[in-house]
């Protein structure tokens, strides 16, 4: 233990972040990754337990003598020790439980005991709290005698005689006002809080618009139980956009992050969506089949039958994360559809100009120059395609701003219409379009 101590520097790595300490003995071997966290002091071992992954956290749980593991566990916040309980197996948090003392082990069932995705799972009941009749002196001194064990001291809670919350103050408000004063005396009776049976989901929603750092939970009565700190509400938005961001890439939300994801279970998660795209995909083959006397007739719009799926594909994909990314930050609703389609089939006639132009000014160019011979027919070939590229870009950017919106209609994840989904739709349906246009224009001379 000596010598593991000696090669850590373990006096100055004391000073540093927990996160950082974290990092340093997760590159340990097991055997000396709990030789030094054993070396760390009481409180700050469980600040740094916090930031392992939960592989190391569980190997250190097994490792750890009752006594260790008890005393870390106790100096840990409640808010911390449930998370790390929710991805443990059920007889690991028993016995880790089990060796709490009677008054921390009523905190962590009563924690573990709200529904799995509730914001009151990551409450701490660790606040300062008020009565309206104290003085501002005895409201200090409250707090001066319970605040070390506090989360945060931003805001004292008045509570009235059955423990209703009715004021929260700031602690800024509080220390300038006379000793004498009430704490009535400086309430407005205005305040904003969480319910234990919101949705974490729902939490993010009135953190972003009170723009708060603390918040207070209280019961469906009314009753305060806890409060939530903008610390633990970053790790929810970082897990919600993490899920959203895996989603919209074409997979199914990971449980675990990529590094602690067992390889079969990543295969099974990329595999599932990969499948469904493929027989999508398959139905890409089956449309070029139909216009098969087409292609016979007419080999030249083979070469850019590439370039018109890309296209649609890529517009359908900008115009699906536009919307989904507006809907996650409630800058959309479902309200809002009407004014989205307007303005995206307005930018998809102008997007698919643009493409339209460039794609028919290149075949003239390139017959021009004499890089490739279109034959008799080339300006009836750069107006097929300059047509058919403005008639795709408008149907991608279409598809791929309103299927967000049918999602959130059927009460799924508008995340779910990912760029490969609608760029798959859009491949198919762009062929069909593609060809109905080459066969207007070129009938009669190529068809």
């Amino acid at each position: 233990m000596k010598r593991v101590a000696e090669e850590l520097n373990l006096k100055d790595l004391k000073n540093n972040h927990p996160n950082d300490i974290a990092e340093v003995i997760s590159e340990l071997n097991p055997k000396e990754r709990i030789l030094a966290f054993l070396l760390l002091p009481g409180q700050l071992k469980a600040e740094v337990f916090t930031y392992f992954n939960r592989n190391v956290q569980e190997e250190l749980l097994k490792e750890l003598g009752s006594r260790d593991t008890a005393e870390m566990l106790e100096n840990m916040a409640p808010d911390d020790r449930t998370e790390v309980f929710e991805h443990f197996p059920d007889l690991l948090i028993k016995e880790s439980i089990n060796l709490l003392s009677p008054e921390e082990k009523s905190i962590a069932l009563n924690l573990l005991g709200y529904p799995e995705k509730s914001i009151a799972r990551v409450m701490t009941p660790l606040y300062i709290q008020a009565k309206k009749g104290w003085t501002v002196k005895k409201a200090l001194d409250n707090i001066k005698r319970y605040g070390k064990k506090a989360e945060t001291l931003n805001h004292v809670y008045v509570v009235d005689k059955d423990n209703k919350l009715i004021d929260d103050i700031r602690i800024g408000k509080l220390l300038m006002a006379d000793e004498e004063q009430t704490i009535e005396s400086l309430m407005d009776y205005q305040f904003v809080s969480l319910t234990t049976t919101m949705s974490r989901e729902e939490a993010i929603d009135q953190f972003d618009k009170y723009d708060r750092a603390v918040m207070p939970v209280v019961s469906e009565g009314g009753v305060l139980v806890g409060i939530v700190t903008h610390d633990d509400i970053f790790d929810e938005i970082e897990r919600r956009d993490t899920e959203d961001i895996q989603k919209f890439g074409g997979l199914e939300a990971l449980e675990l992050s990529y590094t602690e994801t067992p390889l079969l279970s990543l295969v099974r998660k990329r595999a599932s969506v990969l499948m469904i795209l493929f027989l999508g995909e398959m139905l890409t083959a089956s449309a070029m089949g139909f216009f098969e006397d087409e292609l016979e007739q007419a080999v030249v719009l083979a070469l850019f039958i590439p370039l018109i799926i890309s296209s649609g594909g890529n517009s359908g994909s900008q115009a699906a994360t536009l919307i989904v990314r507006a809907m996650a930050i409630k800058e959309l609703g479902m309200k809002d559809w009407w004014y989205v389609m307007r303005k995206e089939v307005l930018s998809g006639v102008l997007l698919g100009l643009l493409l339209g132009t460039i794609g028919f000014v290149r075949i003239m160019v390139w017959q021009q120059a004499g890089f490739y011979d279109y034959g008799d027919h080339t300006y009836l070939i750069g107006l097929t395609i300059g047509l058919t590229l403005v008639g795709i870009v408008l149907w991608g950017t279409l598809t791929g701003s309103m299927i967000p919106f049918l999602l959130e209609k059927l009460g799924l994840d508008p995340a779910t219409s990912s760029a490969p989904f609608v760029a798959t739709l859009v491949d198919v349906t762009g062929l069909v379009i593609y060809f109905t246009i080459a066969a207007g224009i070129l009938s009669g001379t190529l068809l």
